[in-house]
């Protein structure tokens, strides 16, 4: 109920969210409707799509903002984003939407939730599938800003699911057919990975996955910055473009 009553904008109940989970909340419950825990926030997430206004804009950022710290109690107390059916799946519908909600996909990421169904697995829903499907659908052109920080967007969040487990689980029949003048790139990034499953991951790949593992939760790249060590070592470390991708 504290999270049904929440808008976002003007009644948040974050505080109450708290209360109950340190209390004892269940977050596996469901409604008899068969609503979950991120049903609420998945819905809200909706609802910061489109609108150019100053003042939509401003409604879009509280919104994400309270998604991210419901998120962010959720998972703490122990609530599985990845579980199908994938429209009641918070990494599923972030995963779909990575350019607009990518600093949410980020956390789930960095806080080690599955970039696939986790109850079944690619088989059911692959997040390597659905970045692909999102860049193979938006041709753009070389000069399309919003096809380039698409690409990049979908760099860095291919990074952090290769990063996120120490083997790569690719979707059977993973097979694309990118259009438009970046074609060559998300073939080359396809390409990349298709050879990560096919070969033994080198040891310095291996001491990358295996450190930003230990590291998580969420935030792993402020963490890397706090280690000491050289910053070139620093630099592998940290994950594809971290410092040209916009986050909120």
């Amino acid at each position: 109920h504290a999270l049904a009553s929440s808008d976002g904008v003007q009644i948040y109940n974050t505080e109450n969210i708290r209360l109950l989970l340190e209390g004892g909340a269940d977050v596996k419950a469901t409604t008899k409707d068969g609503d979950t825990v991120f049903t609420c926030i998945i819905f809200l997430l909706g609802e910061t799509v489109g609108g150019d206004k100053e003042e939509a804009q401003m409604i879009s950022r509280m919104l994400s903002r309270f998604c991210f710290q419901v998120t962010q109690l959720l998972l703490a107390h122990g609530a599985d984003p990845s579980e199908c059916p994938a429209h009641e799946s918070l990494t599923h519908i972030c995963l779909k939407g990575f350019k607009l909600h990518f600093p949410l996909l980020r956390f789930l990421l960095e806080s080690g939730a599955a970039y696939n169904c986790s109850l079944h697995g690619a088989s059911c829903w692959s997040g390597f599938h659905i970045i692909f499907e999102r860049l193979c659908s938006h041709p753009g052109c070389a000069e399309d800003e919003s096809h380039v920080d698409l690409l990049r967007k979908a760099e860095t969040v291919l990074d952090l699911m290769v990063t996120n487990s120490q083997k790569l689980q690719l979707p059977e029949n993973f097979d694309i057919h990118p259009v438009g003048s970046l074609a060559e790139k998300i073939r080359a990034l396809h390409f990349s990975l298709r050879q990560l499953e096919s070969y033994p991951p080198s040891l310095k790949h291996l001491c990358r996955v295996y450190i930003r593992l230990y590291l998580q939760p969420w935030p792993v790249d402020v963490k890397i910055k706090a280690l000491p060590l050289p910053d070139r070592l620093k630099w592998y470390l940290l994950s594809e473009h971290s410092g040209t991708t916009d986050e909120e």
